[in-house]
């Protein structure tokens, strides 16, 4: 896996559009998109792969391991390899203290065996339980049917190039080195055998691209090809034949891969979807194909490492993250996150349109610890008791509410929310909504989404907390709607102890369409009905709108938050005949283009006065009034002042300009190249540092970026009205976030 190194950040963008909703519910991307029965080596075949069968998004959750070789010295992380080679490291001198030097004592030791300094043998030799070892695959799997896993399998090759199969093409390898066993084939048997699917990962696209580059260079062939010196053109091809085997040996129903794929010969990455995709038309099933880079991601499924959006976004997507916070692999003095943290991490992500992959990292011998076994038998306590809300859901129109914001981009820990914190998911049918409350609220919990004046629950029928036992209720009294959300009345005390509680909403005639908070919704049907997508502020194409749900040519209803608007194209990428969208459109065949929009974008309106303000602490953008040009601008306290208000005007290509009511001076950046400088106002010039990127980080909240420095409106914190307003390097903090509500 993967490494502490921050290389692509997950954010929704126009790669991962906006959330589609059927009867207020998400619409799997590329659901009904009709599988190719050949495809070729080439983009336009390979796109055109159904990214995301029925089966992997009821599935939700599936376990990996990182073990094999580097799980040997347990030390520093499953980077040992690269790291033992690199001068003054912890893992170099770790390895010279207990080895020896890596030019005399190198990595393939802990694969052919030898003895460290102590005396002791060493070396990556599992044996099973049957042989009077440790190791035994069908426990591992029955742990991790009691965690409630839908799929699971093995890093099956990591950096290091050691393939954990009967390789024809890599002589390293598990059967002929080492344990002497075919692993992966003794976890497909185990896997396969409980009724799981089956993921085969690898991480091997790294091997020759940079994991090993502090090694020695080699002189023997077949060193060379351990250690990824065998030169471009054979390298490329070793990936390949590696997969190629895999696929035909295990027959996965995901591959996943870790990242540098971007690194590989497109050729070679062309073979490989063609390869597969036909091998599983020939099979019979429908397999799944991730990426962290390069591929174009039409055809396979996104994976963000060690975190997620902020926000539900589409096309559906998956995580990979590790039980432990500080290794991949087993080290001495592993640490790991509470079976709170994974949890809650992992309600938040199935909210938010995504599955996870949850690694867990054994020991050399094939032991896993306890402490590992307890958070995954936590996990599975759980999603047998009240698992009806997680497996065979989709997201509904938003993602939850509360103060705890999980995700935002790659490596973002596993957070523990609260009581104040729900999670939402619906059944397929679109009758059922969860509301599921991270911690016992108390007596009553009052759910704010479900406002009188964001949705009409009329056609609820029943509220009802799932019970303790699979199958049980205990019904609720009639909840009660007010302008401040849904009031639900729960026992004086909790009735079960659980790390979360699950609110049952069943709806006759399909959960009602709710009201969006930013943005716009598009129906396929007029009066607001049929299949939907929310849109937030950004540019859609066909393709992006058809990802989101909507087929080409399909929308016939609109809804706009107060101080948006929606401009539609007849032509894909913005052309042809358009239409402007202020205001609610219940049928748009009044206007004379229903089933006519092929691309749109949503912006805010230009005739709209905004109050923008910071999530920390509250404050207002402030221009201080009739001041003069290049004054800097502060924060102050709301109070419907038109200093405090702003119309955000498009000015192509995604930048909007700030102009302020009272003075009508723009926000400019002023060519700051420095975190921390100032954010100023002069008269409008239309030049980049006048020009903002206004983009939408989740749950309404948005950063505000200057197209010249390139850094984002900063409130400095909680900071006193009349502070100055600030330019800082984008990051997970709340001090860069705004919202933007009309005036």
């Amino acid at each position: 896996m993967s490494s502490s190194i921050s290389r692509r950040h997950f954010l929704a963008s126009a790669t991962f559009v906006a959330a589609a909703t059927v009867a207020g519910g998400v619409f799997g991307a590329g659901g009904a998109q009709a599988a190719p029965s050949t495809y070729t080596p080439d983009w336009s075949s390979v796109d055109q792969h159904p990214p995301t069968p029925e089966w992997f998004q009821d599935a939700k959750f599936g376990i990996y391991f990182h073990w094999g070789v580097f799980s040997v010295p347990a030390y520093d992380s499953e980077w040992y390899p690269r790291n033992m080679y690199a001068s003054g490291s912890n893992a170099n001198q770790h390895h010279i203290a207990t080895y020896g030097q890596p030019s005399a004592w190198p990595y393939h030791n802990f694969i052919n065996g030898a003895q460290d300094l102590a005396g002791n043998t060493v070396q990556f030799a599992p044996k099973l339980k049957s042989a009077g070892g440790n190791f035994d695959p069908d426990e591992w799997v029955q742990l991790f049917v009691d965690a409630g896993a839908k799929f699971a399998g093995p890093v099956a090759e990591h950096h290091d190039g050691f393939s954990m199969w009967d390789s024809q093409v890599n002589e390293w390898n598990s059967v002929a080195k080492g344990p002497k066993l075919d692993l992966l084939g003794l976890f497909t048997t185990a896997i396969r055998n409980r009724g799981l699917k089956l993921l085969v990962a690898m991480h091997h696209a790294y091997n020759y691209n940079g994991f090993y580059e502090y090694a020695p260079a080699q002189t023997d062939p077949s060193l060379k090809k351990l250690y990824g010196q065998l030169g471009a053109a054979a390298e490329n091809q070793l990936w390949y034949d590696k997969l190629k085997e895999v696929i035909d040996r295990a027959q996965p129903d995901i591959l996943w891969q870790d990242f540098k794929l971007d690194a590989v010969d497109e050729t070679q990455r062309l073979k490989f979807l063609s390869y597969y995709y036909n091998q599983a038309n020939s099979w019979g099933r429908e397999v799944v194909a991730t990426y962290k880079d390069g591929f174009n991601g039409k055809g396979e499924v996104f994976d963000c490492e060690r975190g997620g959006p902020a926000d539900l976004t589409t096309p559906y997507w998956l995580t990979d993250d590790s039980i432990s916070n500080s290794s991949w692999c087993y080290t001495q003095g592993i640490g790991y996150y509470s079976t709170q943290q994974m949890l809650h991490s992992f309600i938040d992500r199935v909210s938010k349109n995504g599955n996870v992959l949850l690694n867990i990292a054994p020991m050399a011998d094939g032991t896993i610890p306890q402490a590992q076994k307890n958070i995954l038998l936590g996990i599975g306590d759980y999603l047998k008791r009240f698992g009806e809300s997680i497996y065979a859901t989709r997201a509904w129109t938003v993602y939850g509410e509360g103060p705890t914001k999980m995700g935002g981009g790659s490596f973002t820990n596993p957070t523990a929310g609260t009581a104040q914190d729900i999670r939402f998911t619906r059944d397929k049918a679109g009758n059922v909504l969860y509301a599921t409350v991270l911690g016992w609220p108390g007596s009553s919990v009052t759910i704010k989404t479900l406002a009188s004046g964001q949705i009409d629950l009329s056609s609820l029928t029943s509220v009802k907390l799932l019970d303790s036992t699979v199958g049980n209720y205990i019904n609720l009294p009639t909840p009660v709607q007010s302008g401040s959300g849904l009031t639900v009345t729960l026992p004086s005390s909790a009735p079960f102890s659980a790390n979360a509680y699950v609110l049952k909403l069943t709806f006759s005639g399909g959960i009602p369409s709710l009201r969006p908070s930013t943005g716009a919704v598009g129906f396929t049907d007029v009066n607001y009905s049929g299949a939907a997508a929310s849109f937030d502020v950004g540019d859609y194409t066909s393709s992006q709108l058809q990802q989101a749900g909507l087929g080409p040519l399909s929308l016939s209803s609109l809804r706009l938050v107060s101080g948006y608007r929606v401009i539609g194209y007849s032509g894909d990428n913005f052309t042809g005949t358009s239409w402007t969208f202020t205001a609610d459109n219940p049928d748009l065949r009044v206007t004379g283009n229903n089933d006519a929009i092929a691309s749109l974008r949503v912006q805010f309106n230009p005739a709209t006065y905004f109050r923008i303000s910071n999530v920390t602490n509250g404050l207002a953008l402030d221009s201080g009034g009739n001041v003069a040009s290049g004054s800097n601008l502060k924060q102050w306290t709301w109070n419907g002042s038109n200093n405090l208000q702003w119309q955000a005007v498009d000015v192509g290509n995604g930048y909007y300009r700030l102009v302020n009511r009272t003075n009508s001076m723009v926000a400019d950046g002023w060519g700051a190249t420095t975190d921390g400088s100032a954010a100023r106002q002069a008269a409008w010039n239309g030049g980049t540092n006048q020009q903002w990127a206004i983009t939408h980080r989740g749950a309404g909240r948005y950063s505000i970026t200057n197209r010249t420095t390139g850094l984002a409106l900063d409130s400095g914190g909680n900071v006193a009205s009349g502070s100055v307003t600030k330019q800082w390097t984008f990051g997970s903090s709340t001090n860069l976030l705004w919202t933007f509500t009309a005036q």
